[in-house]
């Protein structure tokens, strides 16, 4: 709900923006019924979700126009047959059923799981950013004593800081005492994307 609210033309803070939904986990929902009562019906989806993930394969480390040109091609027409595929299967199953549930939960986020074909700077799923959170999450409980709420916003602020610069590369720890170390001599308000982690160089 937190991040449907963000999706709103009339939310504050900004103009709405594009959610993208992560197709794991549409994915987990059908491997869940297949795991437990052997669904062809869950077995095919399976298998057509596998073939976005061939090409998002030969595609991983491309540039993002690159990327997009070859979803275009050769992943949205597979992702037009797997939503046909859907609806003619959720007039089969029984919406009360697990596999109509799971067939449901694909079809609300159906908008959602279309915004990388759009997009080549979005991945397909959020696995990679939920690997790289996994740490906090895992050690969420320390935070309930940041002392108070400023206390946990600085808290989060830095944790963002570490990840961000784990994943360009940079080592986290010198990036955050260069970067304290330029603040506290002065590095002027106004040229802050310089001590942002994609722009940090260990000499810098």
């Amino acid at each position: 709900q937190g991040y449907n609210r963000l999706t709103r033309p009339a939310r504050k803070g900004g103009n709405p923006i594009r959610v993208a939904h992560c197709w794991a986990h549409a994915r987990r929902k059908l491997k869940e019924v297949f795991d437990r009562d052997g669904s062809e019906i869950a077995a095919e989806g399976l298998r057509r979700i596998a073939e976005f993930y061939k090409i998002e394969a030969d595609i991983r480390g491309t540039a993002p126009g690159q990327r997009l040109s070859a979803r275009q091609a050769r992943t949205a027409p597979l992702v037009v047959e797997f939503g046909e595929w859907l609806k003619q299967q959720r007039l089969r199953v029984s919406a009360k059923s697990r596999l109509g549930e799971k067939l449901a939960y694909i079809h609300r986020h159906w908008d959602g799981l279309q915004t990388f074909l759009h997009d080549g700077r979005v991945e397909i799923d959020s696995n990679s950013v939920e690997n790289l959170i996994r740490p906090i999450a895992l050690n969420r409980k320390n935070a309930l004593f940041a002392g108070h709420d400023e206390g946990g916003r600085a808290w989060g602020r830095i944790a963002s800081l570490i990840e961000t610069a784990k994943i360009n590369g940079v080592e986290p720890f010198d990036y955050l005492k260069a970067t304290l170390e330029a603040i506290a001599a002065g590095h002027p308000q106004g040229r802050i994307d310089e001590l942002l982690p994609w722009n940090f160089k260990p000499s810098s």
